[in-house]
């Protein structure tokens, strides 16, 4: 009995390990194509105080949008961006305001079987055109783990985690979107790109 146990324990951390490396694996290449150029001098000009850091850093002044969540977490988006492949990847960070330590809820993976076999994620986000009357889900791979940050757990008081998730964009003349994120308020959020 104790060699199941361990063959399936050793097999979740394998699959953890596989789900992780996916993971930063996108969000390493979630900037856009061929701004080589643009992004070294535009992150040099946000670390020497400069108005516009890069797109790739994730962040700006001001949050596109915040999203409350419970026991003091916060969703702050910093951006949007639509990419030529077809693709918005949505970038952000969530905070815990909160004054004690709390664990992201387990809602926020949604309720797809497939998705949740993969860990606590975002993957019960989902963008709302309602101009176009439709809804966008996170996408997935092949093996149905969701494009987006997965692994979340705990946060202590004042944490911050950056996140990202990744959608089929909306038509080109859609600029802005709702974004709803179970266990969080609704917000809207302006794609750029």
């Amino acid at each position: 009995m104790s060699i199941r146990f361990t063959a399936k324990a050793r097999r979740g951390m394998v699959a953890l390990t596989v789900a992780a490396s996916l993971a930063l694996g996108v969000a390493g290449c979630g900037g856009g194509g061929g701004d080589d150029e643009k992004s070294s001098p535009s992150a040099s000009a946000s670390k020497d105080g400069g108005s516009k850091p890069s797109a790739q850093e994730g962040q700006s002044e001001t949050p596109l949008a915040e999203l409350k969540g419970t026991d003091g977490l916060l969703l702050q988006i910093t951006s949007a961006e639509r990419d030529s492949g077809g693709f918005v990847t949505v970038n952000g960070m969530v905070k815990n305001d909160g004054a004690k330590s709390v664990v992201v809820p387990p809602q926020t993976s949604g309720d797809e079987t497939e998705v949740i076999k993969h860990g606590p994620s975002l993957g019960g986000a989902t963008l709302v055109d309602s101009k176009g009357k439709k809804r966008y889900y996170v996408l997935r791979d092949t093996d149905g783990r969701p494009l987006t940050t997965v692994g979340l757990g705990n946060l202590e008081a004042g944490q911050t985690l950056p996140v990202f998730m990744q959608f089929p964009a909306p038509p080109a003349g859609t600029t802005e979107v709702g974004l709803q994120v179970p266990t969080f308020s609704s917000g809207t959020i302006k794609i750029s790109g």
